[in-house]
């Protein structure tokens, strides 16, 4: 693919913490001319967007022919990319983009290319991510996985609740807020299990000896099986069950959140799966149930949850992702007193389950290859159909 002989305008979108610009500034300045905005505008489609809100959104986009973003942190449906004329190629971090329109975007000619993360292919970056090399079945894993146990055991243990309560400088000295939870020995449900359910699984298995039980649409427990040898466990009696017994169950929906001391989202979002954990889902949750969310926000029926959770239903929530992000000023998240009593522990944190240095390290450095090829007219990598 050629670029055309004028100068590209590139637009780096979404861009938190300077770090995309680290690795694409370095671009010949005379052929690209390079632009970062570091905020996040609202979502075109999402419902409470109005309708100043997606023609800013327009605005900023349409100048540029290239577009680099964060994952999905932007966007891209159908209706948006028909406004945008000078937009050819998109490039993007990671692999999943459901909220992409791909098939629009081939439809106008706009190329979309991934970044899987696995490094450089000249050998001019700083080589292959420490997380392509690790293997699974020796620890290896992926930084959601991480997110989601620093999450369960935050929740679980009262870690920022009794932070809080330590340096508390209102009153007396605060001390234990509650007591904590032990793991050991509990379920833990993974509602969807892929890769990353089932290594989140194998953590909670190997370190307690917690029984796995998991749930999607589509999952058979021989596909279950598959994942348990995949990560380096057996097929039957990996934990504390019986030697006859499957390591990770395959059970229906209800039965998991029903016999689920500990749930966790590991779905990906799509048209079908939005909403997927609704009231019925949350009234089926034991009143000593966690709920972790370290996936994508509009799979859980927001209102729903805010209801559970001002009801104090449940032990607590951990959540990472949201149905607007970042999440608005005005948002409930934000303003509810999650202190009250009566109400369930809530913890929060900004959708950090990828965002480590080493990860985006390499997105961006995958990503700096695509401009530097496409600057130079030669096919680019990763291109998704």
């Amino acid at each position: 693919m050629s670029s055309s002989s004028s100068q590209i305008k590139l637009a780096i979108l979404d861009d938190y913490h300077n770090i995309a610009s680290k690795h694409l500034t370095p671009a010949d300045p005379s052929k690209v001319l390079i632009t970062t905005f570091n905020d996040t505008l609202p979502s075109y489609t999402h419902p409470e967007t109005t309708d100043a809100q997606r023609q800013t959104l327009v605005d900023r986009l349409k100048p540029f022919s290239v577009l680099s973003t964060m994952r999905e942190r932007t966007p891209f449906p159908g209706q948006l990319l028909r406004q945008l004329p000078n937009l050819k190629v998109i490039f993007a971090t990671g692999t999943q983009f459901e909220t992409f329109d791909l098939k629009t975007a081939k439809e106008l000619g706009i190329t979309v290319c991934a970044a899987p993360g696995k490094g450089r292919t000249d050998g001019k970056g700083s080589g292959t991510s420490a997380r392509a090399k690790m293997d699974i079945k020796k620890g290896g894993g992926h930084p959601t996985t991480q997110h989601a146990w620093a999450l369960i055991l935050a929740l679980a243990r009262n870690v920022a609740a009794d932070d809080a309560n330590v340096k508390s400088k209102q009153g007396p000295p605060g001390w234990q807020t509650q007591l904590a939870i032990g793991l050991q020995g509990k379920t833990l449900g993974l509602v969807g299990f892929g890769r990353i359910g089932a290594l989140t699984a194998r953590v909670g298995l190997l370190a307690w000896g917690m029984k796995i039980v998991c749930w999607s649409e589509n999952l058979t427990q021989e596909k279950a099986d598959k994942l348990a040898e995949d990560v380096g466990l057996p097929v039957n009696g990996g934990g504390i069950v019986g030697e006859d017994e499957k390591t990770f169950k395959v059970v229906s929906k209800e039965q998991l959140f029903k016999s689920s001391d500990v749930v966790s989202l590991h779905y990906v979002l799509s048209a079908r799966s939005r909403g997927i954990v609704g009231a019925e889902e949350l009234q089926w949750m034991k009143d000593s149930g966690l709920l972790i969310n370290t996936s994508r926000g509009p799979l859980i029926d927001e209102a729903a949850l805010l209801d559970t959770l001002r009801k104090g239903r449940i032990r607590g929530a951990a959540l990472d992702v949201f149905d607007i992000e970042p999440l608005p000023a005005n948002s409930p998240w934000r303003t509810e007193n999650w202190d009250e009593e009566g109400k369930s522990r809530v913890l929060l944190t900004p959708h950090m389950g990828y965002v480590e240095d080493g990860t985006l390290r390499t997105w961006y450095e995958e990503t700096a290859e695509n401009l530097e090829r496409y600057i130079e007219g030669r096919e680019l990598l990763h291109t998704i159909d």
